[in-house]
């Protein structure tokens, strides 16, 4: 019995002395993981535009006869999309002055006149040369398919696709990318091979993944 006593305290001890390192390795893969899941979310591109390879049309866009026309498309609250405006500025700086850059907002039919009042809308007002255009319901994102805000596309003069998807290289995250790269080559030198990346935004609303298909058949640009 008392040999029971005395060695029952030391089992009783010796969890306590484990503690820290329980909570130092709880820790660790409490981080790892949460590391994890912003590396997916920030490198989890949004659907992808299957654009028309030809312009679709008047609408609340027009094309632009003199040079090329770009047009990204927004969500105004989301914020990844910062990251997308300042590069789609960095972009018009470097292009040149015949390019007609447009950017539509997705604004919800019944929404009121608050739901433009955001920093990304008063920012993109300041982008020289850019007409802003507010897209009741996404009809207008609907007749480009584009379903992810920071979608951009480009066409020529005679409305041919040149560019469709994303100008940065992951969510919010400014610099150097493919889609950027792809955008100034088709608007400087006049780069005539059809070029895609992926975009990384939020939804721009309730034209998702259906916009591709109601959107009618198309075929893959050359």
């Amino acid at each position: 019995m008392t040999l029971a006593l005395q060695i029952a305290p030391a089992r009783m001890r010796t969890p306590a002395r484990h503690w820290p390192v329980v909570l130092a390795v709880v820790w660790t893969c409490a981080t790892a993981a949460g590391m994890w899941f912003l590396w997916r979310y920030a490198f989890t591109a949004g659907v992808a535009a299957d654009a028309p390879v030809r312009w679709p049309g008047e609408g609340l866009v027009k094309l632009s006869t003199p040079g090329p026309t770009l047009v990204m498309f927004a969500h105004p609250h989301c914020p990844c999309t910062r990251a997308s405006m300042a590069e789609l500025e960095r972009i018009l700086a470097k292009s040149p002055g015949e390019v007609k850059p447009w950017i539509v907002f997705y604004k919800p039919a019944d929404a009121d006149d608050s739901w433009e009042k955001t920093d990304l809308c008063r920012w993109a007002e300041e982008i020289p040369g850019a007409q802003i255009v507010f897209d009741a319901d996404g009809a207008e994102a609907h007749r480009f398919a584009a379903a992810t805000s920071g979608e951009v596309v480009v066409y020529t003069a005679d409305g041919r696709l040149r560019f469709s998807g994303g100008i940065t290289a992951s969510r919010g995250h400014e610099g150097d990318s493919a889609g950027k790269s792809a955008v100034l080559a088709a608007l400087n030198h006049g780069d005539s091979r059809y070029q895609t990346a992926p975009v990384f935004g939020c939804s721009i609303g309730p034209c998702t993944a259906q916009c591709q298909v109601q959107g009618g058949p198309r075929s893959k640009a050359r």
